[in-house]
């Protein structure tokens, strides 16, 4: 990786936190946890983020090793970003989040405020598949 990567926290709750905070990752990990995407496929399911953000979400996550990007010699030039196994390795992750959110919304009456849940066990999700 020839980016530096910024000094993260010690405590590994707030480092964990620190590298998936961000108004978007959950989201962008999301659609990347169903495969590779390029970046315009990635704007068009998220029409409420700018491109500027988008790619500096990206890239904080490609730092951090959650994210790859694979470019393609091809003319025009093709670029894909997928999750990594780290960033696979969340999933379990920002189900349990979405679900204490749910939950939050539900002891303070604001249940119907909420959309779904995004996230969703990929186990579940391949064994109903099959």
């Amino acid at each position: 990786m020839a980016r530096t990567i910024k000094k993260l926290p010690m405590l590994p709750a707030e480092r964990a936190l620190k590298v998936i905070s961000g108004r978007w990752k959950a989201v962008i990990l999301y659609y990347l946890f169903d495969g590779p995407r390029r970046l315009s496929a990635l704007k068009a399911l998220m029409p409420g983020i700018t491109q500027k953000v988008l790619i500096e979400q990206l890239r904080e996550m490609e730092e951090h090793g959650l994210v790859s990007r694979e470019i393609f010699a091809e003319v025009p030039a093709r670029v894909e970003y997928s999750a990594t196994p780290l960033g696979l390795s969340l999933e379990p992750i920002l189900l349990a989040l979405c679900q204490w959110g749910q939950h939050h919304a539900d002891e303070l009456n604001e249940r119907q405020r909420l959309a779904d849940c995004i996230i969703r066990p990929r186990q579940a999700a391949e064994a109903s598949a099959n």
